[in-house]
């Protein structure tokens, strides 16, 4: 490795931080555009959002292999192997003429490049960088995803209301063409296992496993039975993985992954604290730009104008906390921003209505997005504080993996609450604001048809007062049972932050 490299330039950080970032980009993006790449597209919503989906279905199903591959091919090669594939799949889908085409591009091919990368992004940095730098370096790749996260709805706002979606990803591609041709600034690190030491078996295994678990998860909106049925058998294929990898590594043979980094609890608990802050950040974008362009019919544009207080404040808290880790622990600003987290989701379940204004929801949002920023900041950093240096190559995939589930399960949790929430309200709002009706199932599945409009506020509002009147308690309900979860899984962050070993930072 070239040691000046290593000692003086933050090129490396750089560069691996763009990749972070456009592989985050993607998974936000096009949430607030999907009207107009169905249109011209001409296709569906549902294949749209199945194709979101298995863009991250794909690349936490490949998670385990590519971090293992990194021993095999060098984290270096492996990554830049990855941001050519993802030049392609992002080429191939700025030119899409049909929803299939976009699919392979972006689904398939971005994908499995997103899985190759990602692991390799912290192995690199990790490799790259040491002490208080890495520390840094760490927490500036977190803040690049959180920014990618933050300012995709608004990216994808502008993207469509001036330009296209398409431009979304051209911009993408620019950033592989730049970190392609700066490659050369990227340390160089020597495999250090051979293709013969690649454990096929657990490979497939594992793929097996995310692959059920994932895309369980994905369809529990859809039809619950044959979702838990899935994840069962995604988490009964990974205990046997796990068993597999145990019995290959007493026989002396080279795991996929070694099951004993497990025993380092920071590794464990800093693991679930990012697939829990994740899935929180995925479903939050996800809920309020559904409210928002559904219920108050904002367009693309003014839906990411109007999360900007969440996006802002996210960015700047993720920015200020590694400066502040040189004053105060990590666990310490963890459990400050779950906190936070918790305070924000009580103050935005107050706030939805039809009615609702931006100023109604600037303050909730702007306190979520700060709890979000400190725990995304420094999650990575001290998951990884014990783990020796030859086994962060299997670290940067176990972490990689628990964010990547966070994403997945973000939406998909998010959309059953939703839809738990509007059940329970219509018979809460019926009984309450036309008891008339309350044994009237055909008045309740009225309401229920009017709430599944709500593409057509007009249609709504055009029915009276009173049917108005109920929906919009729906409405509130509904968000308020969402923000209400929310609220309960980051007290769940903050437990778990009790159990972190402190990192303390010295300058």
């Amino acid at each position: 490795m070239n040691e000046s490299i290593k000692e003086h330039s933050w090129i490396p950080l750089i560069l691996v931080a763009c990749a972070s970032f456009i592989i985050a980009l993607d998974t936000t993006f096009l949430n607030v555009s999907i009207s107009q790449v169905v249109a011209d597209l001409n296709t569906d919503v549902s294949t749209i959002q199945m194709t979101m989906a298995f863009y991250t279905l794909i690349t936490a199903t490949f998670m385990l292999l590519s971090a293992k591959l990194q021993d095999i091919v060098g984290k270096k090669k492996l990554f830049l192997i990855g941001a050519v594939l993802y030049g392609v799949g992002t080429f191939t889908a700025a030119i899409s003429s049909n929803a299939i085409m976009l699919f392979a591009g972006w689904a398939v091919v971005e994908g499995i490049a997103g899985a190759l990368m990602l692991p390799a992004i912290i192995s690199i940095i990790s490799g790259t960088y040491s002490g208080e730098r890495r520390t840094f370096a760490l927490a500036i790749e977190s803040v690049m995803v959180v920014i990618a996260a933050a300012i995709g709805p608004l990216f994808g706002g502008i993207m469509t209301t001036f330009l296209s979606w398409r431009y979304g990803f051209a911009f993408e591609l620019i950033i592989v063409v730049l970190i392609l041709a700066m490659q050369k600034k990227i340390p160089n690190f020597t495999p250090t296992e051979s293709k013969s030491d690649l454990d096929i078996t657990g490979s497939i295994i594992s793929i097996i496993g995310l692959f059920l678990l994932v895309i369980g998860i994905l369809t529990l909106s859809e039809d619950t039975t044959a979702s838990i049925v899935a994840m069962v058998l995604g988490v009964i294929a990974l205990v046997i993985f796990a068993l597999f990898e145990i019995k290959r590594k007493r026989k002396g043979n080279v795991p996929l992954l070694d099951i004993e980094l497990f025993k380092d609890r920071n590794l464990r608990v800093g693991t679930v604290i990012m697939l829990l802050t994740y899935l929180v950040m995925e479903g939050g974008l996800f809920s309020l730009s559904l409210y928002l362009q559904s219920v108050l019919e904002l367009s693309a544009f003014n839906t990411g104008l109007t999360m900007l207080p969440l996006t802002l404040s996210l960015l700047i808290f993720a920015v200020v906390a590694p400066n502040l880790s040189e004053k105060l622990n990590h666990k310490t600003l963890i459990a400050i921003g779950s906190i936070l987290s918790i305070i924000g989701c009580l103050m935005l379940s107050y706030q939805f209505r039809m009615n609702t204004t931006m100023l109604d929801l600037m303050p909730g949002m702007f306190v979520l997005g700060a709890g979000l920023g400190f725990i995304m900041a420094l999650c990575v950093d001290i998951a990884l504080i014990n783990i020796p240096s030859e086994s962060h190559n299997n670290a940067s995939g176990i972490t990689s993996t628990g964010q990547s589930l966070g994403e997945s399960m973000g939406t998909a949790i998010i959309g059953i609450i939703l839809i738990l929430g509007i059940m329970g309200g219509i018979s809460n709002a019926v009984d309450h604001y036309a008891p008339e009706h309350s044994g009237d199932e055909q008045f309740h599945q009225d309401i229920y048809d009017y709430f599944q409009k709500v593409g057509n506020m007009n249609e709504i509002r055009l029915q009276g007062s009173t049917v108005v009147t109920i929906v919009d308690e729906i409405f509130q309900d509904a968000m308020a049972f969402v923000m209400q979860i929310t609220a309960i899984l980051m007290g769940v962050v903050f437990i778990l932050t009790l159990r972190l070993k402190d990192k303390n930072i010295k300058k």
